[in-house]
Parts: C-alpha cells; sequence; structure tokens
C-alpha cells in the first residue's frame, strides 16, 4: 500500500525556515498504531492526516510519541496541500477535529485560520518549571494545556537554555516563553519535551494563548509575531475574543510516497 506524502514549511517563505510538517492525504483512515509508526518514523513535530467527507475533510495531527488535539503549522501545512495540489479551484476549506470545526482560507499568499482562543490564568510556578527555563518569569500564566512564561525583552526570550529533563516532568503539554518584540508586536519560544519535541520551531496552536494575552496588554486586536527557534517562523494574528484568526505562508520542501507494504 502507497499514500502520498507532503512536506510543509509552515509559516515561512524559506525552504529552510519556518516549522516543518508532514502531511498525509488518505482515502479513508489508517489504524492508530499505523498512523503513530507513520509520525514516529517522520520524526517531524508533527505529520498531519485527513479524510475528505463531502464538504469537509477530518483531520488528525500526530506527533513523534502521540495523538495531540490542536496544532496549527499542520493545519496550515494541510490546507496548502489542499489548495496547492487536490484541488486548486477552493479557496476556503473545513476541518472537524478533535478541537472542533477549523477553517482555513486563501488571501493572497497568505493562509489564514480560525482557531479557538485558549484563556490564560494566573498560576503559581512550580520548581520544575524555574530550573527548567533557567530565569525566572516577571509572569506566570497557565492555559487548560500550557504554561505561559512571560518575560522583560525579546533578548532573554532568545537566550533561554532549557534543561528539557525539568521540563519533560512538568504536568502540561507544552511551555511557552514570550515577550514583546523589537521588531513586532511579541516573540515566542515553545518547549514540548514531553511530546518527543523538545524545542517546536513554530507553534501556531500556542498563539491560540499568546493572542488571547499579548491583545489585552497591548489593548490591539491585530498582531504580528515571531517564533525564534534557529528556523524562525512569522505570524498574522488577530484576536476576536472567544477565537482568534493565524495566518501564514508556507512553502513545498517535498512530495513522494509512503510504502506501507510488507
Amino acid at each position: 500500500m502507497e499514500i502520498s506524502y507532503y512536506q510543509i514549511n509552515a509559516f515561512t517563505k524559506s525552504l529552510f525556515g519556518g516549522n516543518p510538517a508532514g502531511v498525509c492525504p488518505l482515502d479513508s483512515w489508517l489504524a492508530d498504531e499505523d498512523l503513530q509508526a507513520i509520525a514516529a518514523e517522520n520524526n517531524l513535530s508533527e505529520t498531519a492526516y485527513f479524510v475528505q467527507r463531502g464538504d469537509y475533510y477530518e483531520l488528525r495531527w500526530f506527533t513523534p510519541k502521540l495523538e495531540v488535539d490542536l496544532c496549527g503549522h499542520a493545519t496550515l501545512a494541510s490546507a496548502f496541500v489542499i489548495f496547492n495540489y487536490l484541488d486548486k479551484s477552493v479557496h476556503n476549506v473545513r476541518f472537524k477535529t478533535k478541537s472542533g470545526l477549523l477553517t482555513a482560507r486563501r488571501q493572497d499568499e497568505l493562509i489564514v485560520m480560525d482557531f479557538p482562543a485558549q484563556q490564560v490564568h494566573q498560576c503559581s510556578a512550580p520548581e520544575k518549571l524555574l530550573k527548567g527555563l533557567g530565569a525566572e518569569p516577571k509572569d506566570l500564566l497557565r492555559s487548560s494545556r500550557d504554561y505561559l512564561a512571560v518575560y522583560d525583552s525579546e533578548e532573554v526570550v532568545k537566550s533561554l537554555k532549557p534543561d528539557m529533563k525539568q521540563l519533560e516532568e512538568l504536568d502540561c503539554l507544552g511551555i511557552i516563553v514570550t515577550a514583546t518584540g523589537l521588531n513586532c508586536d511579541f516573540v515566542s519560544r515553545f518547549f514540548a519535551p514531553c511530546a518527543g519535541i523538545p524545542e517546536d520551531p513554530v507553534t501556531g496552536s500556542a498563539h491560540c494563548s499568546l493572542i488571547p494575552y499579548w491583545s489585552e496588554k497591548l489593548n490591539k486586536q491585530k498582531l504580528h509575531a515571531f517564533q525564534l527557534s534557529r528556523r524562525r517562523g512569522e505570524l498574522f494574528c488577530q484576536s476576536f475574543g472567544n477565537r482568534v484568526s493565524i495566518a501564514g505562508c508556507a512553502i513545498t520542501y517535498l512530495k513522494g510516497t509512503i510504502n506501507l507494504s510488507a
């Protein structure tokens, strides 16, 4: 059995930038163990799988270790594959996911996604978090999924050298670190060692928390952001209360097939 495979770099115009996502269009669902095995073999932060159901697509995302309930860059990559390879006539696509209905649309060179906002709340700092990050944040918040650590400057965020063993023991999926940006509204980085992702290059889902937070702090709805991983990513964001839009560019790195024959 062979399935089509695309590797798309999301939130970038650069062939070697942004966040690489594997994308596998399927005619029908494979067994979960096969989906997980392919994601582990790809060894990217996420591999996305989708199956068309009439006028929408069922979409799932897997890290090398586990299935997640929300992923931004692999959703953008999936929409990019549909728009550029599977159905060039469409400009809007709907995805049914574990986080509800998500949409994506073309807007010139951007793909604009509609996602649920994730509210964050003040919390106390676990010792493993402080040791793991190596620098105490000026503010610490938490969503239902991630910690959000706020620092004084972009330089501090850049300079962090986390202890992944400490962070891996926290009761969360990931740790977002953020600050106001020098040439944008805000910057961030994202660490998720418990999911097999020490540092994620560009994390759309983290912006479901970052956008409401910075929208309130900066008193503006439209926000420009960079994620400061080595590969770097650029995001164009907007807050709509309980929803957010996250937009970015994408580029194809490779097209091929995966051979599942014994």
